[in-house]
């Protein structure tokens, strides 16, 4: 029975690939718009830097860091207002450049909304409210620096913490800290998304973009195997996959975005209606924000918005992130469906 669910699996996964193609559409009827969430000011009287790199949503507060100048390595934190801005933890000793950071969910037997960060092959681990501070993981294998991290919500990776890398390597972390490398694509590698049930072909997979290359791939959660999609966009700084349930959480959701290097942006989630299951991708280049959708046959690239600086680090906040609970992958039902289409062959074949 397994070696037919293979075959099977491999004959529709190739048949959906051959049918993969890319439409570019120039321009998109409506346009986002972003609001001030984070200002300058308040950046400004707190850290003497306005350098916005990395932004998360924690539960009750976000966190975010700044590039380099004054307090580089400080964290901060704000209220779901945007405001209230305090330092969050104690500087990260050694930090020095672009600091990446995320908050577990409370899935895979991480605890929920405590605070990650990274701007070297080290992990920090802080206690949900910064009053404790150590190294998480170090990245085996790996002299690199950490480019993203991401929880995996969907299952697809275990709910392990992913990270992409300076030199393309591309890990999965368990709550214990121990990390493994799952692929390599060869590049520098840094936003990242888990692509919804309706992205087509790579639904369950993981899509990393590269801000050098501009280039996308796909990794497959079973075999690590990586692809390279057929689009390309210049600078690709963020991937967020917009998430199916988006609406239905209330005021706080939305986009969130770092502006480097003026302040904090936010786009209401009424913004993005129908776009839901879509991937959205931030140029740093040209500052574009783009959205890849799956039609049924083909890949569709539509230009959504305009940064009002450069793109950095973006999230999507909905109720599936503000109340977090296991969901079983898209992997597993995709799974479960090529288990029903072997059957149904075997009794075709014994009939």
């Amino acid at each position: 029975m397994s070696t037919l669910v293979f075959r099977v699996g491999s004959v529709l996964l190739g048949l959906c690939l051959i049918v993969t193609m890319l439409v570019v559409v120039p321009s998109a009827a409506a346009s986002v718009a972003f609001t001030t969430f984070v200002s300058s000011t308040d950046l400004n009287n707190l850290l003497n830097n306005t350098a916005t790199i990395g932004f998360a949503y924690a539960g009750d507060e976000f966190i975010g860091s700044v590039y380099f100048g004054p307090n580089n390595n400080q964290l901060y934190s704000s209220n779901l207002n945007g405001n209230g801005l305090a330092l969050f933890g104690q500087p990260i000793t050694g930090a020095s450049g672009e600091i990446y950071v995320t908050s577990s969910l409370g899935l895979g037997n991480f605890p929920s909304r405590d605070v990650y960060a990274a701007d070297n092959n080290s992990i920090m681990h802080f206690t949900h409210d910064g009053s404790s501070q150590n190294i998480f993981t170090t990245l085996p294998g790996c002299a690199c620096t950490v480019r993203g991290m991401l929880f995996d919500d969907v299952g697809s990776f275990h709910n392990n913490m992913l990270v992409t890398t300076t030199t393309g390597q591309i890990f999965s972390v368990k709550s214990t800290g121990a990390a493994t490398q799952i692929a390599n694509l060869g590049q520098d590698s840094e936003g990242m998304a888990i692509a919804t049930s309706a992205f087509g072909p790579y639904a369950g997979f993981l899509l990393v973009g590269s801000e050098g290359t501009g280039q996308i791939h796909a990794i497959n959660p079973v075999t690590g195997a990586v692809t390279l999609l057929s689009f390309n966009i210049p600078g690709a700084e963020m991937l967020s996959s917009v998430p199916l349930n988006l609406g239905h959480g209330g005021p706080l959701e939305g986009f969130y975005a770092a502006n480097y290097a003026v302040d904090i942006i936010h786009a209401d989630a009424s913004q993005f209606s129908g776009l839901q299951g879509d991937l959205v991708v931030t140029g740093e280049s040209d500052h574009q924000m783009s959205d890849i959708h799956w039609n049924g046959s083909s890949f569709v690239v539509t230009d959504i918005g305009m940064f009002p600086d450069q793109p950095e680090d973006g999230i999507f906040v909905t109720e599936s992130i503000i109340n977090p609970t296991p969901e079983p992958s898209t992997l597993l039902m995709f799974g479960t469906a090529l288990v029903g289409v072997a059957g149904r062959m075997i009794r075709k074949k014994l009939s």
